[in-house]
């Protein structure tokens, strides 16, 4: 297929900063050269996704964000 190149690990930051997108973004750019870390920066960005996805969800579900603002005027 395509001669095997070893990529930096700095392609994991890609996926940390900017999650699922980032992930994409990684695995299209590195994917020719190093399949196997393409494939774990789509793997870090889905995972990263889901853990803010499920974290957001469980701090708004529990209503700790509602708070009466009562301006006197």
């Amino acid at each position: 297929m395509y001669p095997e190149k070893i990529r930096s690990r700095t392609w994991y930051l890609v996926p940390i900063f900017f999650g699922l997108i980032g992930g994409i973004i990684a695995y299209f750019m590195i994917r020719k050269d190093d399949p196997q870390k393409a494939k774990k920066c789509l793997w870090v960005g889905i995972i990263l996704t889901v853990i803010n996805i499920v974290v957001n969800i469980l701090l708004f579900s529990t209503g700790t964000f509602e708070q009466n603002y009562n301006v006197n005027v």
